[in-house]
């Protein structure tokens, strides 16, 4: 089973940064999206990457020859003859059950379809199709260009050589994969959600400050960044909504969003996004914690 041609649903932060990888690595790549601007603005992001990765030596060929294989579409017609199609788009399972059943009969019937999912059922987004069989999970996670992590998810239905072909594919990229199943959260937010909401609790219930508790766990754990500098660079709107997905799935109180998390959500406060979150971004380059 040979990918040459891949597709990617979305040209927002990470459909782009999939459609660099795949790029970078030799892959003709067709991106969709719903209006040209959309395309316009990740493809912008994508060449400002891609100078990035040029001037510090970090390609191996020219950024035209990379840029050459990409192309962008907003039709779906375009996606026909590819090998691969991931889907990066809203995180809504209606969104994406609908739009890979309308892709069904579109792209070839060998054509393996892949979700970009964090916390969706693949399964569920899989029966909306015709080749259950042929579905995935490709977790990626951002800055995809230069995280190295992709999560391969299998479901029931998934066929044992398309699973290794999207595990092969994911290498080929210059990831590392790591195989696991379609449980709600997969490895990683399995695990670190419920880590990001217990520090969300400490503060409430005063054990530290955002600041003491985000360097205690920096230099007491050698994490790369504390938990309130993460949830900001993740979302707060996003970690609330995955935290719906996985209570919904286990019913346990560590994966059920704390009143503040809601309260933030409330009040727009995304984090590095919006400007503000459990941090103030006002001096991007000296956030403060914000006055909770």
């Amino acid at each position: 089973m040979q990918i040459k041609k891949v597709g990617v649903l979305g040209c927002g932060l990470m459909g782009s940064g999939i459609a660099q990888v795949s790029a970078t690595a030799g892959y003709d790549v067709v991106v969709l999206e719903q209006d040209q601007k959309f395309l316009d603005k990740g493809f912008a992001g994508i060449d400002k990457s891609l100078a990035k990765f040029a001037e510090k030596g970090k390609l191996k060929e020219p950024v035209e020859t990379v840029r050459a294989r990409l192309k962008g579409a907003t039709t779906r017609e375009a996606l026909a003859d590819c090998d691969i199609i991931i889907e990066a788009i809203i995180e809504n399972v209606d969104e994406k059950k609908k739009t890979f059943s309308a892709l069904d009969a579109t792209v070839k019937k060998d054509a393996i379809f892949a979700s970009n999912t964090s916390s969706i059922s693949i399964t569920e987004v899989a029966a909306s199709t015709k080749r259950p069989d042929r579905f995935v999970g490709l977790h990626f996670f951002n800055p995809v260009p230069l995280m190295q992590l992709v999560e391969v998810v299998r479901t029931i239905a998934t066929n044992d050589q398309v699973f290794e072909a999207a595990y092969e594919f994911g290498k080929s990229l210059g990831k590392v994969p790591v195989r696991t199943s379609d449980k709600t959260g997969f490895i990683v937010n399995r695990l670190l959600v419920p880590y990001m909401l217990d520090a969300i609790r400490a503060f409430e219930e005063g054990v530290g400050s955002i600041p003491d508790i985000d360097n205690a766990m920096k230099l007491g754990c050698g994490y790369p960044m504390g938990p309130f500098t993460l949830l900001d660079f993740v979302g707060l709107d996003t970690t609330y909504y995955i935290t719906h997905v996985m209570f919904e799935e286990f019913k346990e109180r560590r994966f059920a969003s704390p009143p503040l998390l809601k309260r933030l959500v409330m009040a727009g406060w995304y984090g590095r996004k919006t400007g503000k979150g459990f941090y103030d971004y006002a001096d991007p380059a000296n956030p403060v914690p914000s006055r909770l």
